[in-house]
């Protein structure tokens, strides 16, 4: 016999429906309910009725595959045939991460056609590839935050084995996987979970919508559906590791943060699987104790995401200053989170008008994860414009090179590697026509100030948003598209043989530079980068350990050193390490 389970505390009956049967279930402890099936009944799509009401979809389903509103299907995770599962994926320390949409990262947007461009990232050098949010959402494009069927992959990429296949491809060619999943809101529309139990509190609110109940009453069971929704990826799927999406609206004041219990239950499925697993936090609030061990008082999670190193950079390069990038502008502040970890570490923040972050203490580099550009801030710009719309090759090169030499662990951004023309833009497929609209508007009133036309603004419910953000992978061998592909596999293949390049140590005393000239000089050991942001050339005295070091990689001909000083041409950047260390690639052209 197989067992059906449902938690809906507050039911006074509940009924396990399928196409043609209906089985009533019992009470059993703690607001559980529970039936008996025979194999060929457990094998059919089934949804609950509360209190005969109509059929819903399992707050668990593990799979969707006619959508939100749709009857639920079981899966079988045992029955898949792992092909590497002896397969370990490389540290965190040593790792270059690439963040990816299922449904743009290929023209047919699913699982088995992502699976067939991971060669392409083994041989750029990525490691590993992170996979914006895949649980079920309405209609058959988003980008997957508002999820609400938590357990079941969405039903437009592929079925939950072809996820599984995806996974396994993944391990195959030598690259781990790491699921960005949504913890802190449930999308409004298909969102079934508050009729089953207490999920949400009206304690707090997030940007989103209703905030969940992690730490008010009844939330032991919350708490346990969503540390259960973690765990089933990487055990079931063997995912490699988890990103949680804007931790900063996770409200929980207990005792024990759920946080920090994820922490705890995902590094205690490492050693009963055999395998290292890694929790990564999307956080704005500059907070190292995410990432210190709990030992030494903090949440124990592996890394989390470093805005500041974007926005420091961003400012420099492009000249925007909108917004939260008020706070940004200078090389100082670049300085500041390459030797500090954050520009903001108690100082004060002028777009929140009060101090903001703490200072890193004790920890390594590699905790933080860098980027010059991600979903959030190429996607959530007006028009979805990525760098590569706003600066030249050279600016691009610049970041390029400061991404892969910083001391934190880099990400690129699906096609930031060769500049992809496609923009990425927010895009949606609501069902429900009201909420559409509203969407709609939304969009216009939030961005409208930022252009000069809001009617220009892309409609997200257009299926020709979704198709204009997809990426043209045949662009990458043409033009200026092949010579930014190229930097991009030789930064990472120097990053590679250089140690110093993948060292995680914050040095204070790492950094020199001249705010009014334009310049930054970064030691990393033994090595160097030199960046010239100046539209003229200008020369830049070297430092210590002059004399025995060589131009390895220069963005731009010209680069010429000498004893005490190099010569730089305009815009551009040079990485030196030491003569007996690492290839002398010159000056790509």
């Amino acid at each position: 016999m197989n067992r059906r389970t449902v938690w809906a505390p507050s039911a006074a009956s509940v009924a396990m429906v399928t196409a043609n049967q209906r089985v009533e279930m019992r009470r059993g402890s703690g607001g559980w309910w529970h039936a008996e099936l025979d194999p060929e009944l457990a094998r059919a799509d089934y949804a609950f009725s509360l209190d005969g009401g109509p059929p819903l979809p399992d707050p668990r389903s593990p799979s969707q595959p006619n959508g939100v509103h749709g009857m639920s299907r079981p899966v079988d995770h045992s029955s898949f045939e792992w092909r590497h599962a002896q397969w370990r994926p490389a540290p965190l320390s040593s790792a270059i991460i690439y963040e990816c949409h299922i449904g743009t990262f290929t023209p047919a947007g699913t699982f088995d056609a992502a699976a067939e461009r991971l060669a392409s990232l083994r041989d750029l050098g990525v490691t590993h590839v992170e996979v914006m949010p895949v649980s079920e959402f309405p209609g058959a494009r988003g980008w997957g935050y508002d999820g609400v069927d938590l357990f079941a992959p969405h039903h437009s990429y592929g079925s939950p084995d072809a996820m599984k296949r995806f996974v396994d491809a993944a391990h195959g060619r030598g690259l781990g996987v790491i699921l960005d999943v949504v913890y802190n809101h449930l999308g409004p529309e298909g969102n079934y979970l508050g009729k089953f139990g207490p999920y949400y509190t009206d304690r707090y609110h997030t940007p989103w919508g209703e905030a969940l109940n992690l730490d008010d009453r009844d939330s032991d069971e919350v708490r346990r559906f969503f540390c259960d929704n973690a765990l089933m990826w990487l055990r079931d799927y063997r995912i490699d590791g988890l990103r949680l999406d804007a931790i900063h609206a996770i409200f929980d004041y207990s005792a024990i943060p759920f946080l920090e219990q994820l922490g705890v239950e995902v590094h205690g499925l490492e050693a009963e699987v055999g395998r290292h697993l890694v929790v990564i936090a999307e956080s704005d609030l500059n907070e190292p104790r995410i990432v210190t061990p709990r030992e030494a008082g903090g949440f124990g999670l592996d890394a989390q995401w470093n805005d500041d190193f974007h926005h420091s950079l961003h400012t420099i390069l492009t000249g925007e200053t909108a917004g939260y990038l008020a706070d940004f502008g200078s090389i100082a502040q670049l300085a500041r989170c390459l030797t500090r970890g954050f520009v903001y570490d108690g100082t004060y923040s002028k777009s929140r008008r009060r101090r903001h972050g703490r200072p890193v203490l004790g920890l390594s580099a590699h905790r933080f994860i860098a980027f010059t550009q991600n979903h959030d801030q190429v996607g959530n710009r007006a028009m979805g414009e990525r760098l590569g719309h706003l600066v030249n090759i050279d600016h691009l090169k610049i970041a390029a090179a400061l991404l892969m030499t910083a001391p934190f662990v880099p990400m690129l951004f699906q096609g930031e590697e060769w500049n992809a023309s496609s923009p990425f833009q927010y895009f949606t497929d609501h069902l429900d026509v009201a909420l559409a609209e509203a969407v709609r508007k939304g969009r216009k009133a939030e961005y409208g100030p930022f252009v000069a036309n809001a009617s220009e603004i892309p409609d997200p419910q257009a299926s020709q948003t979704f198709e204009r953000s997809k990426l043209d992978w045949e662009e990458r061998e043409r033009g200026a598209h092949r010579e930014i592909f190229e930097w991009y596999r030789q930064l990472i293949a120097l990053r590679r043989c250089i140690p110093d390049l993948e060292d995680g140590q914050l040095d204070l005393d790492a950094v020199a530079f001249d705010e009014s000239a334009g310049w930054i000089r970064i030691h990393r050991g033994e090595s160097a980068v030199i960046c010239n942001f100046a539209p003229a050339p200008q020369r830049i005295p070297i430092g210590h350990g002059a004399a025995g070091l060589h131009v390895s990689l220069a963005s731009r001909s010209g680069v010429r050193i000498d004893d005490a000083a190099i010569e730089m041409p305009p815009v551009s950047v040079a990485v030196l390490v030491a003569r007996d260390r690492g290839p002398s690639a010159g000056a790509f052209e």
